[in-house]
């Protein structure tokens, strides 16, 4: 049963007082996409913006999950309170999170200054929940002063960590044919932070240097950010206060930059939610068994894509109440 909403604006109110029970209900109104999500992130809205966000992405078995459980602790050691939010593979059977990061960080489990959750990417690409910019949200908005973001690791396609995170690192890891995809250009062109861990084994010198030759390659102006690499070892802590403190390096050098970021976050984010409000509306739009006529039509050949499309778009007339939120649909 949907909570009023009265209720909601209530939950919003504990969850800016960082009431973690209240932020584990918000994360999962908006992740299992609720219609009172919209009206909790419209309450909560105004109160996000201050924690960093730290991106974390890089293949499966990389390490990330440990990397990310260091991090924290280095953190907490500092006296500021983190939130993660480690976005893992869907069950197929379930749509649930396959991994469940929270069972790898279960040494935090009892401090009330960390707030962890997994999220499942239920079929979205990117590297990034469909629901994870809502979820970050409102850790933000419980007053968490730095919110770590863990892609699912899945390979080349992670570039949405980049919108997602004020600073992204890229976690590598020698043996497992890194010194080839460090060099490919979407993963690569997005990580302000290279990291090479388990850097204990062998390889870890020839994968470094791999990122190393690619990095050459490219053109720095004046006193533009320039990628460190660092070799880390997660497990036994070896290069983490390293790592935490090229973090720390870049968001005193980029300070400047950092509201462009956020502008370019906020820019995607509103285009993702026109594009889905938009296909919504077409498809509530269209007489029963329409849209799977158009389709048809598509893969009989009788139309092209591009033509069924202008068709469609012709017959739906977007009035001014049209455009209004949406209260029923995500």
């Amino acid at each position: 049963m949907e909570p009023s909403r009265d209720a909601v604006s209530e939950l919003a109110g504990r969850v800016a007082q960082g009431e973690p029970r209240s932020v584990a209900r918000a994360i999962s109104l908006v992740e299992n996409e609720s219609a009172d999500a919209i009206t909790l992130i419209q309450r909560l809205h105004e109160k996000t913006g201050r924690a960093y966000l730290v991106g974390v992405t890089g293949p499966p078995g990389a390490g990330k999950s440990t990397l990310v459980d260091r991090l924290v602790t280095v953190v907490r050691h500092q006296g500021r309170t983190a939130g993660v939010i480690a976005v893992d593979p869907s069950s197929p059977f379930t749509g649930g999170a396959i991994l469940g990061d929270r069972v790898r960080m279960s040494a935090h489990a009892s401090d009330d200054g960390v707030f962890i959750r997994s999220m499942a990417t239920r079929g979205h690409l990117g590297g990034v929940a469909r629901a994870t910019s809502d979820a970050v949200a409102v850790l933000d908005a419980s007053g968490k002063d730095v919110v770590f973001i863990e892609t699912v690791g899945v390979g080349q396609d992670e570039v949405d960590i980049v919108r997602a995170a004020d600073v992204s690192v890229l976690v590598l890891v020698p043996g497992a044919g890194d010194d080839v995809q460090a060099i490919k250009a979407g993963i690569m062109e997005i990580a302000d932070i290279f990291v090479v861990n388990k850097a204990d084994r062998d390889g870890a010198e020839r994968a470094a240097e791999a990122v190393g030759a690619a990095l050459s390659l490219r053109t720095y102006e004046g006193d533009e950010w320039r990628p460190p690499i660092l070799k880390t070892e997660a497990t036994s802590g070896v290069g983490i206060d390293a790592l935490w403190t090229a973090v720390e390096q870049f968001r005193e050098r980029t300070q400047g930059r950092r509201a462009a970021r956020q502008r370019d976050r906020q820019q995607a984010r509103l285009r993702d939610l026109l594009v889905r409000r938009f296909l919504q509306r077409v498809e509530r739009s269209l007489p029963a068994g329409e849209w799977e006529d158009a389709v048809d039509r598509i893969l009989s050949h009788a139309a092209d894509p591009y033509t069924v499309a202008a068709d469609l778009m012709s017959r739906i007339c977007l009035t001014p109440g049209d455009a209004r939120p949406d209260r029923t649909q995500r």
